[in-house]
């Protein structure tokens, strides 16, 4: 599998970009609605599963440390981007 060498999905992670699809859904964000998500999920838990910017199943890998997590569109980020470890 080739990699993209785009940084777009970390830039728009660290920025704080709304995001366009949930990252644990996959779901179109529309304002107003309410999306259910498990109580890991809810509270910043879980690792991203899906891009941010396409919706697009993500390559995730979990670590004891954290996680990565990459989409073939937009690139990888790292809970370590994040302060996640």
């Amino acid at each position: 599998m080739k990699r993209t060498d785009s940084q777009e999905l970390a830039a728009a992670l660290l920025t704080g970009e709304r995001p366009v699809f949930h990252p644990n859904t996959g779901q179109e964000i529309a304002k107003g609605e309410t999306i259910h998500l498990s109580p890991s999920a809810r509270a910043g838990l879980e690792a991203p599963r899906y891009c941010q910017i396409c919706g697009r199943r993500m390559i995730v890998q979990i670590r004891p440390d954290g996680w990565q997590a990459y989409c073939s569109r937009h690139g990888e980020v790292d809970s370590s981007y994040l302060d996640q470890r």
